[in-house]
């Protein structure tokens, strides 16, 4: 399957570069490779200059009065000698553009060529809404499950990464996330009682049932993040997924919210409450958004089932976000009872971007 590839030259010239002389000067990079032309220009605000090719490759030239030059060429990716012509074209306009600002301070930067509709898709947000570019060469697995589409990528990196409705869950390589959302090794889980919320990829239950405990109990609603997982993660979650029960842990394929509501109706508790559910979302006005009430119902029910002692701990967002990190810490003194936490920012290295997580405590009782 081709795609469209997108490259892109900019350049910085100096207020007093002319854009009539710079369109002039790159016509006939445009013209020798028989590409026709055409030009609009507005009266304080530069020129667009579209040229057109027999085989379907186009430029956009656009020329701003304060020195802006940008150049896009799109090019259908299947086609080798395609290809090479915008290269060349590229190559040249470059050292013509250099030719053309000699007295004019300025910079170019030349981007890497975007690819679009291809077989793989190679580019996901980050939680600030940065656009990253990441290596993938192969879809392991890509399915829609009742509650959400599935992929797991092959990263050469990274190695396989989960990625749940257009979110990057989990890679391989991500045991610092697995780490850090249990405690960063500070948490002794020798013969504890432990929920997991979430945690289909199965990293967490892998890790905690190293460390010998009485019993992990995992709740996850969705069998096909399960499945998906004990077969192409299993450098993150072992053989632990391949069974629903173990000598030390079960898992629940079940919505959390009725299985913490019976728990805290038995008055069952836990050493420990992991919540590895959804990342905390981006939101203004929290007291109206269903999301935040859905985040105050998990902490306020796995408050009722953690023990006096017990810790909570959750990721929350990216470094960056921190209005969200902060109305997200306002939940915390809106729970049932009060509450401490603490914060630690993580380097996750799949996410591409520092990551915080949470430890919360029930305050003690005076």
């Amino acid at each position: 399957m081709a795609a469209a590839r997108h490259s892109t030259l900019d350049f910085m010239l100096g207020a007093k570069a002319d854009g009539e002389t710079i369109l002039k000067g790159l016509q006939s990079i445009f013209q020798e490779q028989g590409m026709a032309e055409s030009v609009h220009t507005w009266q304080d605000h530069g020129y667009l200059a579209t040229y057109t090719n027999k085989n379907g490759s186009f430029a956009n030239l656009r020329i701003y009065p304060h020195g802006l030059v940008l150049l896009d060429l799109q090019s259908y990716d299947g086609d080798a000698q395609g290809k090479e012509e915008i290269d060349s074209i590229l190559n040249k306009v470059e050292e013509r553009m250099k030719e053309l600002s000699q007295d004019s301070t300025g910079r170019v930067k030349r981007l890497p060529p975007i690819v679009r509709g291809g077989a793989i898709d190679r580019y996901w947000p980050t939680a600030d809404g940065r656009l990253v570019e990441y290596d993938i060469d192969e879809v392991v697995y890509d399915e829609d499950s009742p509650y959400q589409n599935i992929k797991i990528l092959h990263s050469k990196q990274f190695g396989n990464i989960l990625i749940l409705s257009g979110d990057v869950n989990l890679a391989e390589s991500d045991l610092a996330y697995t780490r850090a959302i249990m405690g960063s090794g500070k948490e002794d889980y020798t013969g504890k009682d432990v929920l997991i919320l979430g945690g289909g990829d199965g990293g967490i239950l892998c890790e905690i049932v190293k460390l010998k405990p009485k019993m992990v109990t995992m709740v996850e609603i969705d069998q096909m993040v399960i499945d998906g997982c004990k077969k192409y993660m299993r450098k993150t979650c072992g053989d632990v997924l391949d069974n629903l029960k173990g000598d030390c842990y079960q898992v629940l394929i079940e919505d959390c919210i009725p299985v913490l509501k019976r728990y805290a109706k038995e008055g069952r508790e836990f050493d420990y409450v992991i919540n590895d559910l959804t990342a905390v979302p981006i939101s203004t006005s929290p007291e109206e958004d269903s999301t935040w009430e859905f985040l105050r119902l998990i902490l306020d029910l796995s408050m009722k089932v953690l023990k006096q002692d017990g810790k909570y701990f959750t990721q929350g967002n990216c470094v960056n976000l921190t209005e969200a990190l902060s109305l997200y810490e306002e939940q915390l003194g809106h729970l049932y009872c009060p509450v401490e936490f603490s914060k630690e920012i993580v380097c996750v290295p799949s996410y591409l971007e520092l990551w915080v997580f949470y430890t919360v405590w029930k305050k003690a009782k005076p």
